[in-house]
Parts: structure tokens; C-alpha cells; sequence
């Protein structure tokens, strides 16, 4: 396994042991591609990720918004991944119902000093754009993380800090 798609999932395994994201312990989740700048996930959605209308919430939605932003970042080689400043979602068709799988792709769009700017989109099934948003984040502060690590362009090794190989996949 290529050597961000390893450390994006050990971020998203802290996520899950410090409790950050509730709706994370729930579900059929896989980050499936990870690459610097890039994450692709997907969900299989159940009947707690639908409102009332029997399709996603968009509460969901938004939510994930925040956590693959966050994920996208960690593909730079962060591995604390700042706070959020900005976010929002709009969304553009229903996303699906149960059963269904939900895909997203976060890009990190620009990264600075102190701020970086992601952008989420998330499709059905059949490949239709259903929402997406954009996740503005204040990374100043873990920038200087011990953790943070630099990756080749391609992403598949480690060039500067600590590769973990061997810890189990969340």
C-alpha cells in the first residue's frame, strides 16, 4: 500500500479513537485512494443516513464535508489537521437512499502558511454529482506536528519523518 493512503488512514483511525467524528463509527466507510492533495472515499449509506424523505441527510453530507477536507489534508503529510474556519455545501440532487453508495473526492485546492482550501464533491451511484463543498481550515498551528510527514510526488513513500508500515487498517 502506498505510503499516503497508509497515513491517511492513520489520521482517519485518530479521528475514530478520539471520538471527532461521531458518524464515523457507523457504517460502511473506505477511504479508497489516497494521494498527495487528493482522498477518494466512499459510504454505503444506512437507515440513520437518511432524513425523513428517505435520502441522505444533509447533515451527513455536510459533515463529511469537514472530515474529507480534513482528510485531504492529511495527504500533504499533516498529520494534526487544523481547525475549520469556513465550510459549506450545496447540494445539487438527492444523494441517494439506503443501501446506496455515496462516493466523494476531496481535493486540497491551495494550501498556505496558515490556511488550506479543499473542495468535496460527492456522486451517486451512477457517477451524478449530488453535492459539494468547500472546507476552509487554519493549519498554522500543525504545521510543526511531530507526525507530519513529506511524501514523494506520487505519494507511495515516506521522504522525510517516521512511516508507520505496520499498523492495522481502521
Amino acid at each position: 500500500m502506498a505510503a499516503c493512503l497508509r497515513f491517511t488512514r492513520r489520521v482517519w483511525k485518530s479521528f475514530l479513537e478520539n471520538k471527532g467524528k461521531a458518524f464515523l463509527d457507523a457504517g460502511d466507510k473506505a477511504i479508497e485512494r489516497a494521494v498527495p492533495g487528493t482522498v477518494q472515499a466512499s459510504l454505503k449509506l444506512e437507515q440513520y443516513n437518511l432524513n425523513r424523505t428517505q435520502t441522505v441527510h444533509g447533515g451527513l453530507i455536510l459533515s463529511l464535508t469537514d472530515t474529507l477536507g480534513s482528510l485531504a489534508v492529511s495527504t500533504r503529510g499533516h498529520f494534526m489537521t487544523g481547525v475549520s474556519t469556513d465550510i459549506g455545501t450545496s447540494f445539487v440532487k438527492p444523494a441517494g437512499t439506503i443501501e446506496d453508495t455515496l462516493s466523494a473526492k476531496a481535493v486540497v485546492v491551495a494550501m498556505g502558511r496558515t490556511l488550506a482550501y479543499t473542495r468535496v464533491e460527492f456522486s451517486n451511484a451512477k457517477g451524478d454529482l449530488v453535492a459539494y463543498g468547500h472546507h476552509t481550515k487554519f493549519v498554522g498551528k500543525a504545521l510543526e506536528h511531530e507526525n507530519n510527514v513529506k511524501f514523494s510526488s506520487d505519494g507511495e513513500r515516506v521522504t522525510e519523518g517516521q512511516d508507520i508500515i505496520d499498523e492495522p487498517e481502521p
